[in-house]
C-alpha cells in the first residue's frame, strides 16, 4: 500500500488551511493512505488562543473537504482537527474512507501538559479507548503527537490488531525535541514490530521530520523541516517477516489489561 505523508504548516485561518490542503492534495492520485498532521484544520496558536471558538463539528467544512478529497483520490485520509463540544474541544483525528464516509475518529488521550505547556487548559482528553482501523490489507492504530511518549498505548493498539501506527503530530521544536521524535518513532516500531507513518507540522514552530519507519525501526523515508510530501510503500508481509525473526510480542510474559 502506498502511504503519503503531507508535511505542512497550518495557520490560524481555517479557510486558508483548507485551501492549502486542497492544493497540496491536488497532485496526488490513486488509492492508498494519506496522512495529514495534527491540527491541520487550525493551528494551536499562542497559549491564550481560544480553540473552542474555532473548533468544528464532524460534519463541518474541514471534514467535508477531507471527505471530498478522499473520494476524489480513492484513498483513505487521516487528518487532525479540533472537534467542537459544549465545553472544551477535543483534539481529534478523523479517518475518512475512499467512499467519503467517516470511518473512525480518535480523540487524543494524552494531552500535552509538558515542557512548560498545558494543553489540558485548552482541550479535553478523549476516552481511554485505543482506535484501530482497517485500510486495505493493513490495520492501522491511531496516535496523536504526545501519545508517542506512552508505550502502553502503542501496545494496546497492537493487541487490537494494529500492524502499522499512524501518528499525526505538531511536535514543538526545542532542545532535544527532534531527537526524541525520531527515537520514539523508531522505538515504537521496533518494540511492536510494526510500520510507523508519522506526519508532522513543519515551519519554524515545529520540528517537521515526517517519516516512515519499517517494522525493524529503519527509517525508509524522511522529510526535513519544510512543506514536503513523503511517500513510501508499506506491506503487511514485512510485519509478518519481522515477527517470524523477532517474536518479541509472542514472547511477552506481561500483557496489557
Amino acid at each position: 500500500m502506498q502511504v503519503t505523508l503531507v508535511q505542512l504548516a497550518a495557520t490560524l485561518d481555517s479557510a486558508a488551511n483548507r485551501a492549502q490542503v486542497e492544493a497540496r492534495l491536488s497532485d496526488l492520485d490513486g488509492p492508498g493512505l494519506v496522512v495529514l498532521p495534527e491540527a491541520t484544520m487550525h493551528d494551536f496558536g499562542p497559549a491564550d488562543h481560544d480553540l473552542a471558538a474555532v473548533a468544528e463539528p464532524l460534519d463541518g467544512p474541514f471534514v467535508d473537504l477531507i471527505a471530498r478529497e478522499a473520494k476524489r483520490l480513492g484513498s483513505t485520509i487521516v487528518a487532525g482537527m479540533f472537534e467542537r463540544t459544549d465545553d472544551l474541544p477535543y483534539n481529534t483525528l478523523v479517518v475518512v474512507a475512499p467512499d467519503g464516509d467517516l470511518a473512525a475518529t480518535y480523540r487524543k488521550i494524552h494531552l500535552y501538559d509538558s515542557f512548560g505547556y498545558r494543553e489540558s487548559e485548552r482541550l479535553r482528553a478523549g476516552e481511554i479507548e485505543p482506535v484501530v482501523v482497517p485500510v486495505e490489507d493493513l490495520t492501522i492504530g491511531l496516535m496523536t503527537c504526545y501519545d508517542l511518549r506512552f508505550p502502553e498505548l502503542a501496545r494496546a493498539l497492537v493487541d487490537r490488531g494494529a500492524d502499522a501506527f499512524v501518528v499525526p503530530a505538531a511536535w514543538v521544536a526545542g532542545e532535544h525535541k527532534a531527537e526524541h521524535w525520531r527515537t520514539l518513532l523508531r522505538a515504537r516500531a521496533i518494540e511492536n514490530t510494526v510500520w510507523v507513518a508519522a506526519a508532522a507540522q513543519g515551519g519554524s514552530r515545529y520540528t517537521g521530520r515526517s517519516l516512515v519507519a519499517d517494522p525493524w525501526g529503519t527509517i525508509v523515508e524522511e522529510a526535513a523541516g519544510g512543506d514536503e510530501l513523503v511517500t513510501a510503500q508499506v506491506a503487511v508481509d514485512a510485519v509478518r517477516a519481522s515477527r517470524d525473526v523477532n517474536p518479541s510480542l509472542a514472547n511477552r510474559r506481561i500483557s496489557t489489561p
